[in-house]
């Protein structure tokens, strides 16, 4: 072994491209340390493929699905303009493709399905290297070598600048005035307390506001997005397409129904119910991580009533934060707006 060698004289690792890239010199470093370590790198798969195809990758996101399950490929993939992933025999450029072209239609997408462009490098640096460009859907019905690196791009959206955190009622699609205020927004995403990764249930999602901050927050956390309603299903695929938040998974039915075929969550979020808060509750509490945490906002009385007393029956412990919110203008030209008092309760493990 590499360890034995060295009580005797210095010892030569091999390998291609630059190790320190998703490559053997994070495990060297890790064992034997920086101090006895003298890295040459080469060029990386990543350099060698950019250069084939002319693409600056200086502004690419880099993912790395070797080996690795992925919940939400999309998510991933559609994150930023330029991604740069590295496949394996289950995740392949063309399964890949299919995952995407099949989330663009979900989202109802058309335009960004023809717009997406993939870029695949075979075999390189060998006599049988091939390059393939096209779009989806010539990408799924293609047959990669198994040796492969695949950059996927997409155009840049006209709203993804607009900032992370503080999207307001006017900018985010809703119907009804059924949207969660700006002021109650805020409370409820920092009770919620996003992890980076995992899953996330908005249940009731209306609009999709809490959803569409969930994602442009965390953007590598998979977000489920339910709702019975038509309409508001939707208004979820709207933002979706407008703010670029391709890591949200609209999903139309009542929320008892479909919990079951959903990854167990670490966040849950409880926006409406539809009359049946506390089975909704008993089941997403069951499913939550060790972890995890669930907010319920609550208006009506019978709401604020029945969630902390369901949840505390499940084993949550419960905090409640009365949020009252008055809007004026300076100066005071008319009178200002106070909106309806809302209960933020907080059940967590």
């Amino acid at each position: 072994s590499i360890r034995q060698a060295l009580a005797s004289a210095n010892v030569g690792v091999l390998a291609s491209g630059d190790p320190l890239f998703f490559g053997i010199g994070r495990r060297l470093l890790k064992e034997f340390g920086a101090d006895h370590l003298v890295v040459f790198p080469a060029l990386s798969t990543m350099q060698e493929a950019c250069a084939r195809f002319k693409l600056p990758w200086d502004d690419m996101n880099m993912v790395s699905l070797h080996g690795k399950e992925t919940l939400h490929g999309p998510g991933l993939l559609l994150g930023s303009e330029k991604t740069f992933v590295f496949t394996d025999r289950h995740n392949t450029p063309a399964h890949l493709a299919q995952q995407l072209i099949e989330y663009l239609k979900l989202i109802e997408d058309e335009v960004l399905l023809a717009q997406c462009r993939v870029y695949v490098a075979e075999n390189l640096g060998t006599t049988e290297e091939r390059l393939f460009s096209g779009t989806l859907t010539e990408a799924a019905a293609h047959d990669f070598a198994e040796l492969n690196v695949l950059i996927v791009t997409r155009p840049r959206l006209a709203d993804e600048n607009l900032p992370l955190f503080g999207l307001s009622e006017e900018e985010i699609a809703h119907s009804r005035g059924l949207i969660t205020k700006d002021e109650v927004r805020a409370v409820t995403l920092h009770a919620l307390r996003l992890p980076s990764t995992g899953v996330f249930w908005d249940l009731g999602a209306g609009s999709g506001s809490i959803s569409v901050a969930a994602a442009r927050l965390q953007p590598s956390l998979t977000i489920f997005a339910v709702d019975q309603h038509p309409d508001a299903v939707a208004n979820v695929k709207r933002n979706i397409r407008r703010f670029g938040c391709y890591n949200i998974i609209p999903i139309q039915g009542e929320a008892t129904a479909v919990l079951c075929g959903l990854p167990d969550p670490d966040r849950v979020f409880i926006g409406g119910s539809g009359g049946k808060l506390s089975l909704i509750i008993a089941q997403a509490a069951k499913r939550l991580s060790a972890e995890g945490r669930m907010v319920v906002n609550g208006v009506i009385g019978q709401t604020v009533a029945e969630a902390p007393q369901c949840m505390a029956e499940h084993g949550l412990k419960v905090e409640l934060s009365r949020v009252q919110i008055e809007r004026t203008t300076f100066p005071e030209t008319e009178p200002g707006k106070v909106l309806n008092p809302i209960t933020v309760m907080t059940g967590r493990k």
